[in-house]
């Protein structure tokens, strides 16, 4: 099963809408363990939220470091992926690659090693679509349901109809993380809405840089053709939430040196699966590809650790040289 999950602090930062689509009995919350492996950027935001709504969880991450701050909020914390399944019947995982996952889930030491039948696994990474229902597959041959959850704000579920009890945990468990829980079909197609989604946002924030960058140099103040911006058709996230002009709006990474946010090898990476999936479909994607390029070449040239949106900074350095 695949849904998406919309509304999660934990990758850009800042969203508007917090509609919850599904409400759900929060009765399991003091009772049953989730298992959450992957205490990254991302993931540890998301354990957080669980021990909020007030449930047990055991934790466990390839770095013993990060796993402090939850252990502090109560956290049980393991050693092995193994561990985690072998003390929780419902594991989130939040990594940052393909291979990453297929190790945790199917390597030596992996979920599926101590695997309880009836587990509900869910994968908020974002990976390739076909390496989730790879996941899937390798799940439900062990007696547990595998879903695919990435987060966008958004999460994604699905392989075989899910019974009562695992709708509502499901439900439950996303619910927590996120305000917007989207069902999106069968297991990866969570995964193709977030790389579509994210295709999208960087050729959005690629666009809203060259504007800016145009409209300054043409003589415009910043903050004006924004606000000219944001009135009229040209409007976007990107411009009107997450502008990547210093000095436009508060509490952006634009505003901190593009510190925060989301990395800008994290939007190549995801670039790089939505161009896979392209070639695979023998979908023409051109903008898409083009977008991948530039955020590649931006790795190369020292912002690979600041946030995406440092796209203009690039630009400005590009043009004077």
């Amino acid at each position: 099963m695949a849904a998406l999950l919309r509304g999660s602090r934990s990758l850009l930062g800042r969203w508007h809408s917090h509609v919850v689509s599904v409400q759900v009995s929060r009765s399991m919350a003091s009772k049953t363990q989730v298992g959450f492996i992957g205490l990254g950027n991302m993931g540890n935001p998301m354990a957080k939220n669980l021990i909020k709504h007030g449930y047990p969880v055991i934790a466990s991450d390839v770095f013993p470091e990060s796993c402090k701050e939850l252990q502090e909020l109560g956290a049980q914390i393991v050693d092995t992926p193994a561990d985690v399944a072998d003390k929780a019947d419902r594991i989130i995982t939040m990594l940052p690659s393909s291979p990453n996952v297929v190790d945790v889930y199917t390597g030596p030491n992996g979920i599926l090693k101590k695997v309880k039948k009836g587990s509900l696994l869910i994968d908020s990474s974002t990976i390739d679509p076909a390496v989730s229902k790879e996941m899937f597959v390798a799940a439900e041959k062990m007696g547990a349901v595998f879903m695919d959850a990435p987060v966008s704000g958004g999460k994604s579920l699905r392989g075989k109809e899910f019974t009562a009890e695992e709708e509502v945990q499901r439900k439950e468990l996303l619910s927590c993380m996120g305000a917007n829980v989207v069902y999106c079909g069968q297991v990866g197609t969570g995964q193709a809405a977030k790389i579509c989604n994210n295709m999208l946002l960087a050729i959005g924030m690629i666009g809203t840089a060259e504007t800016m960058n145009l409209g300054i140099r043409l003589g415009l103040d910043p903050k004006l053709l924004a606000k000219i911006l944001n009135m009229s058709s040209g409007r976007c996230w990107s411009s009107d939430t997450y502008n990547p002009v210093p000095g436009v709006m508060e509490g952006v990474p634009s505003a901190n040196n593009y510190q925060g946010g989301f990395g800008t090898t994290l939007m190549a990476k995801d670039l790089g699966l939505a161009q896979n999936a392209a070639t695979n479909t023998k979908t023409p994607v051109l903008l898409g590809s083009l977008s991948h390029q530039i955020y590649r070449m931006m790795c190369a040239r020292g912002y690979a650790n600041k946030d995406f949106s440092s796209i203009f900074q690039f630009l400005r350095e590009e043009e004077s040289q």
